[in-house]
Protein backbone atom coordinates (compact mmCIF):
# COMPACT_ATOMS: atom_id res chain seq x y z
CA UNK A 1 0.00 0.00 0.00
CA UNK A 2 1.24 3.50 -0.85
CA UNK A 3 -0.05 6.54 1.04
CA UNK A 4 0.66 10.14 0.02
CA UNK A 5 0.12 13.07 2.37
CA UNK A 6 -0.62 16.03 0.12
CA UNK A 7 -0.64 19.76 0.82
CA UNK A 8 0.03 22.85 -1.21
CA UNK A 9 3.70 23.58 -0.39
CA UNK A 10 4.77 20.22 1.08
CA UNK A 11 6.73 22.22 3.64
CA UNK A 12 4.96 21.62 6.97
CA UNK A 13 1.73 19.64 7.47
CA UNK A 14 2.33 16.93 4.89
CA UNK A 15 5.99 16.61 5.92
CA UNK A 16 4.98 16.18 9.58
CA UNK A 17 2.38 13.57 8.60
CA UNK A 18 4.96 11.70 6.54
CA UNK A 19 7.39 11.80 9.48
CA UNK A 20 4.86 10.37 11.92
CA UNK A 21 3.61 7.73 9.49
CA UNK A 22 7.11 6.54 8.63
CA UNK A 23 7.89 6.28 12.35
CA UNK A 24 4.90 4.05 13.15
CA UNK A 25 3.60 2.36 9.96
CA UNK A 26 4.26 -1.27 9.24
CA UNK A 27 6.84 -2.11 6.59
CA UNK A 28 4.04 -3.06 4.16
CA UNK A 29 3.00 0.59 3.88
CA UNK A 30 5.03 2.97 1.73
CA UNK A 31 4.75 6.59 2.87
CA UNK A 32 5.30 9.76 0.81
CA UNK A 33 4.38 13.41 1.03
CA UNK A 34 4.01 15.87 -1.83
CA UNK A 35 2.66 19.26 -2.76
CA UNK A 36 0.56 20.72 -5.52
CA UNK A 37 2.94 23.72 -5.61
CA UNK A 38 6.01 22.64 -3.61
CA UNK A 39 8.09 25.14 -1.65
CA UNK A 40 11.85 25.24 -1.91
CA UNK A 41 12.41 23.80 1.58
CA UNK A 42 10.72 22.35 4.64
CA UNK A 43 9.64 25.03 7.12
CA UNK A 44 12.22 25.26 9.96
CA UNK A 45 9.46 25.39 12.61
CA UNK A 46 8.06 22.09 11.30
CA UNK A 47 11.53 20.57 11.63
CA UNK A 48 11.87 21.92 15.19
CA UNK A 49 8.39 20.80 16.28
CA UNK A 50 8.99 17.26 15.03
CA UNK A 51 12.48 17.12 16.54
CA UNK A 52 10.88 17.80 19.94
CA UNK A 53 9.20 14.40 19.59
CA UNK A 54 12.31 12.65 18.32
CA UNK A 55 11.42 12.62 14.62
CA UNK A 56 13.99 14.17 12.27
CA UNK A 57 12.55 15.62 9.06
CA UNK A 58 15.48 17.99 8.49
CA UNK A 59 16.66 16.14 5.37
CA UNK A 60 13.20 16.07 3.77
CA UNK A 61 12.67 17.93 0.50
CA UNK A 62 9.37 19.28 -0.82
CA UNK A 63 8.32 17.50 -4.00
CA UNK A 64 5.47 17.57 -6.50
CA UNK A 65 2.87 14.82 -6.63
CA UNK A 66 4.25 13.92 -10.08
CA UNK A 67 7.46 12.76 -8.35
CA UNK A 68 5.62 10.09 -6.33
CA UNK A 69 5.41 6.52 -7.70
CA UNK A 70 2.24 5.87 -9.71
CA UNK A 71 0.93 3.06 -7.51
CA UNK A 72 -0.85 5.36 -5.01
CA UNK A 73 -3.60 3.72 -2.96
CA UNK A 74 -4.57 6.63 -0.71
CA UNK A 75 -4.08 10.39 -0.93
CA UNK A 76 -4.62 12.30 2.32
CA UNK A 77 -5.07 16.00 1.55
CA UNK A 78 -4.02 17.73 4.74
CA UNK A 79 -5.25 21.16 3.61
CA UNK A 80 -8.33 22.45 1.85
CA UNK A 81 -6.35 23.89 -1.05
CA UNK A 82 -4.69 20.55 -1.80
CA UNK A 83 -8.06 18.80 -1.57
CA UNK A 84 -9.41 21.16 -4.26
CA UNK A 85 -6.30 20.90 -6.46
CA UNK A 86 -5.76 17.17 -6.04
CA UNK A 87 -5.73 15.50 -9.43
CA UNK A 88 -7.67 12.33 -9.97
CA UNK A 89 -5.32 9.39 -9.53
CA UNK A 90 -6.71 6.14 -10.96
CA UNK A 91 -7.25 3.57 -8.24
CA UNK A 92 -6.46 5.95 -5.37
CA UNK A 93 -8.91 6.79 -2.63
CA UNK A 94 -8.82 10.27 -1.13
CA UNK A 95 -9.33 11.63 2.37
CA UNK A 96 -9.39 15.32 3.35
CA UNK A 97 -8.24 16.62 6.73
CA UNK A 98 -8.41 20.40 6.06
CA UNK A 99 -5.91 21.40 8.75
CA UNK A 100 -4.99 25.07 9.28
CA UNK A 101 -1.60 26.16 7.99
CA UNK A 102 0.81 26.78 10.88
CA UNK A 103 3.07 28.75 8.52
CA UNK A 104 0.34 31.40 8.45
CA UNK A 105 0.70 31.95 12.21
CA UNK A 106 1.98 35.33 13.33
CA UNK A 107 3.38 36.72 16.55
CA UNK A 108 6.52 35.99 18.47
CA UNK A 109 8.73 33.04 17.63
CA UNK A 110 7.27 31.25 20.66
CA UNK A 111 3.69 31.88 19.46
CA UNK A 112 4.49 30.62 15.96
CA UNK A 113 6.18 27.53 17.38
CA UNK A 114 3.10 26.95 19.53
CA UNK A 115 0.95 26.95 16.37
CA UNK A 116 3.26 24.37 14.80
CA UNK A 117 3.09 22.23 17.95
CA UNK A 118 -0.73 22.35 17.94
CA UNK A 119 -0.92 21.22 14.31
CA UNK A 120 1.82 18.63 14.90
CA UNK A 121 -0.17 17.10 17.74
CA UNK A 122 -3.38 17.11 15.66
CA UNK A 123 -1.55 15.42 12.80
CA UNK A 124 -0.10 12.77 15.11
CA UNK A 125 -3.57 11.83 16.33
CA UNK A 126 -4.92 11.68 12.80
CA UNK A 127 -2.01 9.59 11.53
CA UNK A 128 -2.45 7.18 14.46
CA UNK A 129 -6.17 6.89 13.65
CA UNK A 130 -5.55 6.44 9.91
CA UNK A 131 -3.00 3.68 10.39
CA UNK A 132 -5.19 1.87 12.93
CA UNK A 133 -8.10 1.95 10.44
CA UNK A 134 -5.86 0.50 7.73
CA UNK A 135 -4.46 -2.35 9.83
Amino acid sequence: MLIVFLCTANSARSQMAEGFAKAIASSEIEIWSAGTRPASSVHPMAVLAMKELGIDISSADPKHLAEVPNSINLIVAVCGSAAKECPSVPGAKTEAWNLPDPAAASGTEAEVLSAFRDIRDEIKGRVDDLLSRLS
